[in-house]
Protein backbone atom coordinates (compact mmCIF):
# COMPACT_ATOMS: atom_id res chain seq x y z
CA UNK A 1 0.00 0.00 0.00
CA UNK A 2 1.38 3.41 -0.97
CA UNK A 3 2.22 5.91 1.77
CA UNK A 4 0.96 9.49 1.88
CA UNK A 5 4.38 10.97 1.13
CA UNK A 6 4.25 9.41 -2.33
CA UNK A 7 1.55 11.96 -3.20
CA UNK A 8 3.23 14.96 -4.89
CA UNK A 9 3.00 17.96 -2.57
CA UNK A 10 2.61 15.89 0.62
CA UNK A 11 5.73 16.07 2.77
CA UNK A 12 6.43 14.47 6.18
CA UNK A 13 4.70 17.29 8.09
CA UNK A 14 1.53 17.21 5.97
CA UNK A 15 1.50 13.40 6.01
CA UNK A 16 1.65 13.45 9.81
CA UNK A 17 -1.18 16.00 9.93
CA UNK A 18 -3.38 13.95 7.60
CA UNK A 19 -2.65 10.78 9.55
CA UNK A 20 -3.67 12.47 12.79
CA UNK A 21 -7.09 13.08 11.23
CA UNK A 22 -7.48 9.47 10.15
CA UNK A 23 -6.32 9.73 6.51
CA UNK A 24 -3.70 7.01 6.14
CA UNK A 25 -3.14 6.43 2.41
CA UNK A 26 -3.23 8.12 -1.02
CA UNK A 27 -6.35 6.13 -1.91
CA UNK A 28 -8.14 7.43 1.17
CA UNK A 29 -6.99 10.96 0.41
CA UNK A 30 -8.31 10.63 -3.14
CA UNK A 31 -11.83 10.18 -1.78
CA UNK A 32 -11.90 13.74 -0.43
CA UNK A 33 -12.68 16.85 -2.42
CA UNK A 34 -10.76 20.05 -1.50
CA UNK A 35 -13.62 21.55 0.55
CA UNK A 36 -13.96 18.40 2.67
CA UNK A 37 -10.21 18.27 3.25
CA UNK A 38 -10.12 21.92 4.35
CA UNK A 39 -12.92 21.21 6.82
CA UNK A 40 -10.88 18.35 8.29
CA UNK A 41 -7.36 19.77 8.06
CA UNK A 42 -6.06 23.37 8.11
CA UNK A 43 -4.88 23.81 4.51
CA UNK A 44 -5.16 26.64 2.03
CA UNK A 45 -7.68 26.07 -0.81
CA UNK A 46 -4.89 25.93 -3.41
CA UNK A 47 -2.91 23.38 -1.39
CA UNK A 48 -5.98 21.22 -0.80
CA UNK A 49 -6.82 21.33 -4.50
CA UNK A 50 -3.28 20.33 -5.51
CA UNK A 51 -2.85 17.38 -3.19
CA UNK A 52 -6.33 15.92 -3.72
CA UNK A 53 -5.84 16.09 -7.49
CA UNK A 54 -2.37 14.54 -7.14
CA UNK A 55 -3.82 11.72 -5.01
CA UNK A 56 -6.49 10.97 -7.60
CA UNK A 57 -3.89 10.81 -10.35
CA UNK A 58 -1.63 8.56 -8.27
CA UNK A 59 -4.35 5.98 -7.63
CA UNK A 60 -5.85 6.44 -11.11
CA UNK A 61 -9.43 7.16 -10.08
CA UNK A 62 -10.33 8.28 -13.61
CA UNK A 63 -9.63 5.77 -16.35
CA UNK A 64 -10.86 6.09 -19.93
CA UNK A 65 -11.65 2.78 -21.60
CA UNK A 66 -13.76 1.41 -24.41
CA UNK A 67 -17.10 -0.19 -23.70
CA UNK A 68 -15.69 -3.49 -24.93
CA UNK A 69 -12.78 -3.37 -22.47
CA UNK A 70 -15.14 -2.29 -19.72
CA UNK A 71 -17.36 -5.31 -20.39
CA UNK A 72 -14.35 -7.62 -20.18
CA UNK A 73 -13.20 -6.00 -16.94
CA UNK A 74 -16.66 -6.48 -15.42
CA UNK A 75 -16.24 -10.24 -15.85
CA UNK A 76 -13.30 -10.11 -13.43
CA UNK A 77 -15.47 -8.70 -10.64
CA UNK A 78 -16.64 -11.70 -8.59
CA UNK A 79 -20.25 -11.80 -7.48
CA UNK A 80 -20.99 -12.34 -3.80
CA UNK A 81 -23.52 -15.06 -3.08
CA UNK A 82 -26.44 -14.36 -0.76
CA UNK A 83 -26.60 -18.05 0.11
CA UNK A 84 -30.03 -18.27 -1.54
CA UNK A 85 -30.11 -19.68 -5.07
CA UNK A 86 -33.35 -17.93 -6.01
CA UNK A 87 -32.03 -14.52 -4.92
CA UNK A 88 -28.67 -15.06 -6.62
CA UNK A 89 -30.50 -15.88 -9.86
CA UNK A 90 -32.65 -12.76 -9.47
CA UNK A 91 -29.48 -10.68 -9.04
CA UNK A 92 -27.83 -12.35 -12.06
CA UNK A 93 -25.22 -14.16 -10.01
CA UNK A 94 -25.28 -12.43 -6.65
CA UNK A 95 -24.20 -9.06 -5.25
CA UNK A 96 -21.85 -7.09 -7.51
CA UNK A 97 -19.12 -4.73 -6.22
CA UNK A 98 -18.72 -0.98 -6.82
CA UNK A 99 -22.43 -0.19 -6.52
CA UNK A 100 -25.03 0.26 -3.76
CA UNK A 101 -27.82 -2.23 -3.08
CA UNK A 102 -30.87 -1.08 -1.14
CA UNK A 103 -33.00 -3.60 0.77
CA UNK A 104 -36.26 -1.86 1.67
CA UNK A 105 -39.10 -3.44 3.58
CA UNK A 106 -41.31 -3.37 6.62
CA UNK A 107 -40.36 -4.86 9.97
CA UNK A 108 -39.89 -8.60 9.73
CA UNK A 109 -39.47 -8.72 5.96
CA UNK A 110 -35.93 -10.13 6.18
CA UNK A 111 -33.64 -7.12 5.67
CA UNK A 112 -31.47 -7.71 8.73
CA UNK A 113 -31.53 -11.48 8.23
CA UNK A 114 -30.03 -11.07 4.75
CA UNK A 115 -27.40 -8.70 6.17
CA UNK A 116 -26.41 -11.27 8.79
CA UNK A 117 -26.11 -13.92 6.11
CA UNK A 118 -24.03 -11.69 3.82
CA UNK A 119 -21.64 -11.01 6.71
CA UNK A 120 -20.99 -14.77 6.66
CA UNK A 121 -20.98 -15.50 2.92
CA UNK A 122 -18.44 -12.74 2.21
CA UNK A 123 -15.97 -14.86 4.19
CA UNK A 124 -16.41 -17.94 1.99
CA UNK A 125 -13.77 -18.83 -0.57
CA UNK A 126 -14.21 -17.81 -4.21
CA UNK A 127 -15.19 -21.34 -5.27
CA UNK A 128 -18.06 -21.23 -2.75
CA UNK A 129 -19.41 -17.86 -3.85
CA UNK A 130 -17.57 -15.65 -1.38
CA UNK A 131 -14.55 -13.38 -1.70
CA UNK A 132 -12.57 -14.43 1.37
CA UNK A 133 -12.97 -11.04 3.00
CA UNK A 134 -14.10 -9.43 6.21
CA UNK A 135 -17.26 -7.37 6.83
CA UNK A 136 -18.11 -4.00 8.33
CA UNK A 137 -21.57 -3.98 9.90
CA UNK A 138 -22.75 -0.45 10.78
CA UNK A 139 -25.66 -0.91 13.17
CA UNK A 140 -27.99 2.05 13.74
CA UNK A 141 -30.91 0.14 15.27
CA UNK A 142 -29.28 -2.34 17.69
CA UNK A 143 -30.22 -5.13 15.28
CA UNK A 144 -26.92 -7.02 15.01
CA UNK A 145 -26.99 -10.46 16.64
CA UNK A 146 -23.81 -12.55 17.17
CA UNK A 147 -25.97 -15.56 18.02
CA UNK A 148 -27.76 -15.29 14.70
CA UNK A 149 -24.44 -15.11 12.87
CA UNK A 150 -23.17 -18.18 14.73
CA UNK A 151 -26.21 -20.20 13.68
CA UNK A 152 -25.72 -19.19 10.04
CA UNK A 153 -22.01 -20.10 10.23
CA UNK A 154 -22.84 -23.70 11.09
CA UNK A 155 -24.90 -24.00 7.92
CA UNK A 156 -21.92 -22.87 5.85
CA UNK A 157 -19.42 -24.99 7.80
CA UNK A 158 -17.56 -22.00 9.19
CA UNK A 159 -16.16 -21.74 12.68
CA UNK A 160 -18.46 -19.21 14.45
CA UNK A 161 -15.66 -17.81 16.61
CA UNK A 162 -13.40 -17.19 13.61
CA UNK A 163 -16.27 -15.75 11.56
CA UNK A 164 -17.25 -13.31 14.31
CA UNK A 165 -13.63 -12.10 14.41
CA UNK A 166 -14.02 -11.10 10.76
CA UNK A 167 -17.16 -9.03 11.33
CA UNK A 168 -16.39 -5.51 12.52
CA UNK A 169 -19.43 -3.95 14.18
CA UNK A 170 -19.81 -0.20 14.63
CA UNK A 171 -22.82 0.96 16.60
CA UNK A 172 -23.53 4.60 15.80
CA UNK A 173 -25.62 6.93 17.92
CA UNK A 174 -26.40 9.83 15.59
CA UNK A 175 -26.02 11.08 12.01
CA UNK A 176 -22.62 12.70 12.62
CA UNK A 177 -21.38 9.43 14.11
CA UNK A 178 -22.63 7.54 11.04
CA UNK A 179 -20.87 9.94 8.67
CA UNK A 180 -17.58 9.66 10.57
CA UNK A 181 -17.78 5.87 10.64
CA UNK A 182 -18.09 5.81 6.84
CA UNK A 183 -15.59 8.57 5.98
CA UNK A 184 -12.87 7.43 8.40
CA UNK A 185 -13.43 4.12 10.20
CA UNK A 186 -14.60 2.20 7.13
CA UNK A 187 -11.45 3.09 5.17
CA UNK A 188 -9.16 2.07 8.01
CA UNK A 189 -10.88 -1.32 8.23
CA UNK A 190 -10.79 -1.83 4.46
CA UNK A 191 -7.06 -1.11 4.33
CA UNK A 192 -6.04 -2.93 7.51
CA UNK A 193 -8.54 -5.78 7.93
CA UNK A 194 -9.46 -6.72 4.35
CA UNK A 195 -13.06 -5.57 4.70
CA UNK A 196 -14.81 -6.35 1.41
CA UNK A 197 -18.43 -5.79 2.43
CA UNK A 198 -20.05 -2.75 4.06
CA UNK A 199 -23.52 -3.17 5.54
CA UNK A 200 -25.53 -0.25 6.93
CA UNK A 201 -28.61 -1.39 8.86
CA UNK A 202 -30.49 0.89 8.52
CA UNK A 203 -29.46 3.90 6.47
CA UNK A 204 -32.51 6.07 7.16
CA UNK A 205 -33.49 5.62 10.80
CA UNK A 206 -31.16 8.23 12.34
CA UNK A 207 -32.05 10.84 9.72
CA UNK A 208 -35.78 10.38 10.32
CA UNK A 209 -35.25 10.68 14.07
CA UNK A 210 -32.99 13.74 14.08
CA UNK A 211 -34.41 15.83 11.25
CA UNK A 212 -38.04 16.31 12.29
CA UNK A 213 -40.75 18.22 10.48
CA UNK A 214 -41.08 19.59 6.97
CA UNK A 215 -38.83 22.54 7.75
CA UNK A 216 -35.94 20.08 8.27
CA UNK A 217 -36.66 17.96 5.19
CA UNK A 218 -34.18 19.73 2.88
CA UNK A 219 -31.38 19.48 5.43
CA UNK A 220 -32.17 15.82 6.04
CA UNK A 221 -32.07 14.97 2.35
CA UNK A 222 -28.78 16.83 1.86
CA UNK A 223 -27.12 14.95 4.71
CA UNK A 224 -28.55 11.61 3.55
CA UNK A 225 -27.31 12.27 0.02
CA UNK A 226 -23.88 13.10 1.38
CA UNK A 227 -23.44 9.81 3.24
CA UNK A 228 -24.72 7.80 0.28
CA UNK A 229 -22.30 9.64 -1.99
CA UNK A 230 -19.44 8.65 0.31
CA UNK A 231 -20.52 5.01 0.26
CA UNK A 232 -20.49 5.07 -3.53
CA UNK A 233 -17.05 6.73 -3.62
CA UNK A 234 -15.69 3.99 -1.37
CA UNK A 235 -17.34 1.26 -3.42
CA UNK A 236 -15.78 2.59 -6.63
CA UNK A 237 -12.27 3.25 -5.32
CA UNK A 238 -11.88 0.11 -3.20
CA UNK A 239 -14.06 -2.27 -5.22
CA UNK A 240 -16.09 -3.32 -2.18
CA UNK A 241 -19.66 -4.52 -1.88
CA UNK A 242 -22.18 -2.15 -0.27
CA UNK A 243 -25.66 -3.01 1.01
CA UNK A 244 -27.95 -0.66 2.94
CA UNK A 245 -31.33 -1.40 4.46
CA UNK A 246 -34.21 1.05 4.40
CA UNK A 247 -37.59 1.47 6.03
CA UNK A 248 -40.84 1.87 4.12
CA UNK A 249 -43.73 4.32 4.26
CA UNK A 250 -47.45 3.65 3.96
CA UNK A 251 -48.79 5.54 0.95
CA UNK A 252 -52.60 5.85 0.73
CA UNK A 253 -53.91 5.60 -2.83
CA UNK A 254 -57.40 5.62 -4.26
CA UNK A 255 -57.28 1.86 -4.81
CA UNK A 256 -55.84 0.98 -1.41
CA UNK A 257 -52.60 1.09 0.56
CA UNK A 258 -49.13 0.46 -0.79
CA UNK A 259 -45.59 0.79 0.56
CA UNK A 260 -42.61 2.63 -0.77
CA UNK A 261 -39.05 3.09 0.55
CA UNK A 262 -38.34 6.07 2.79
CA UNK A 263 -35.86 8.72 1.72
CA UNK A 264 -37.59 9.96 -1.42
CA UNK A 265 -35.71 10.76 -4.60
CA UNK A 266 -32.35 10.89 -2.82
CA UNK A 267 -32.47 7.15 -2.15
CA UNK A 268 -33.89 6.50 -5.61
CA UNK A 269 -31.00 8.25 -7.36
CA UNK A 270 -28.18 7.12 -5.07
CA UNK A 271 -28.87 3.38 -4.93
CA UNK A 272 -27.97 1.34 -8.00
CA UNK A 273 -30.21 -1.65 -7.29
CA UNK A 274 -33.37 -1.14 -5.23
CA UNK A 275 -35.02 -4.27 -3.87
CA UNK A 276 -38.32 -4.36 -2.01
CA UNK A 277 -38.87 -7.12 0.56
CA UNK A 278 -42.37 -8.29 1.40
CA UNK A 279 -44.00 -10.76 3.77
CA UNK A 280 -46.45 -13.19 2.20
CA UNK A 281 -49.43 -14.95 3.77
CA UNK A 282 -47.71 -18.33 4.02
CA UNK A 283 -44.81 -16.88 6.08
CA UNK A 284 -42.40 -16.88 3.14
CA UNK A 285 -40.78 -13.65 1.98
CA UNK A 286 -40.56 -12.06 -1.46
CA UNK A 287 -37.74 -9.97 -2.89
CA UNK A 288 -38.89 -7.77 -5.79
CA UNK A 289 -36.86 -5.51 -8.06
CA UNK A 290 -38.09 -1.95 -7.53
CA UNK A 291 -35.51 -0.19 -9.69
CA UNK A 292 -32.27 -1.21 -11.38
CA UNK A 293 -30.29 -0.36 -14.51
CA UNK A 294 -29.77 -4.05 -15.25
CA UNK A 295 -32.38 -6.16 -13.45
CA UNK A 296 -35.93 -6.57 -14.84
CA UNK A 297 -38.52 -4.39 -13.13
CA UNK A 298 -40.85 -6.36 -10.84
CA UNK A 299 -38.80 -9.56 -11.21
CA UNK A 300 -38.94 -11.44 -7.92
CA UNK A 301 -37.59 -14.30 -5.83
CA UNK A 302 -39.20 -16.18 -2.95
CA UNK A 303 -37.24 -17.15 0.17
CA UNK A 304 -37.79 -18.23 3.76
CA UNK A 305 -36.18 -17.44 7.10
CA UNK A 306 -35.20 -20.40 9.26
CA UNK A 307 -32.95 -21.10 12.22
CA UNK A 308 -30.18 -21.72 9.67
CA UNK A 309 -30.55 -18.29 8.08
CA UNK A 310 -32.14 -17.21 4.80
CA UNK A 311 -32.89 -20.17 2.54
CA UNK A 312 -34.64 -21.23 -0.64
CA UNK A 313 -38.25 -22.31 -0.34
Amino acid sequence: MKCLEEVPGVGPKTAKLLSSKGIMSPRHLALFNPEELIELVELTPDRAERITRAARRLVRTRICTTAKDYAEKMKDHPRLTTGVKAIDELLEGGIEPRVIYELAGEFGSGKTQICHQLSVTVQLSRNRGGVGGACLYIDTEEAFSPNRVSAICLRFNLDPSHALENINVIKVINVADLEDSIKLDAIKLIEEKNVRLILVDSIISLYRAEFKGREMLAARQQRLNYVLDWLLRIAKIYGVYVVVTNQVLEVPLSYGETKRPAGGMIMAHACTHRLLLKRSKDSTRIMEVLDSPRLPYKASAVFKITERGVEDV
